[in-house]
């Protein structure tokens, strides 16, 4: 990836908040959520119940898909990020600190949910292995196409 893809990929996802992720129930359907999420470069982390269809989803299939863009009524300001990825349940210590650092630094209304022995909330990291990067200030429908290593 280019320097410059990368700088934009990676800005693109600091300044959003919320994704739309899509995770394959056991029937084969898609099941598409919203979720808030936060980045490091482009490895993406959010939280949710243990208990919930997409982490039950996550832990039968780890293939999911993603998609953030901003929200404008001019097709020609349309910015976003498209992407597919395995997500993987955070269990490392030292991981799940800096993903606590980087929620609360974003959303610090989520210290109320990493209460006690944090069971209330499992985190999840999205490691993408092909990226669409959307800009249609370049054009309608412009996007890059992004493949990244699958061993990430």
């Amino acid at each position: 990836m280019s320097a410059e893809l990368h700088r934009q990929t990676s800005e693109i996802l600091a300044r959003h908040a919320d994704m739309t992720i899509a995770t394959l129930r056991p029937d084969g359907f898609p099941q598409a959520t919203t979720v808030s999420y936060v980045s490091d470069g482009e490895t993406l982390y959010f939280g949710c119940s243990p208990h919930s269809q997409k982490a039950r989803n996550i832990a039968n299939d780890d293939r999911v898909s993603a998609a953030i863009h901003n929200t404008v009524r001019d097709w020609d300001k349309i910015e976003g990020v498209s992407l597919a990825g395995r997500a993987s349940r955070v269990t490392d210590p030292t991981e799940l600190a800096k993903v606590a650092t980087l929620m609360l630094s974003k959303f610090p209304q989520v210290e109320r949910y990493m209460t006690g022995n944090g069971s209330e909330i499992a985190i999840y990291r999205l490691d993408p292995v092909a990226i669409s990067v959307l800009d249609y200030s370049k054009g309608f429908g412009h996007c890059e196409l992004i493949m990244l290593s699958a061993a990430r």
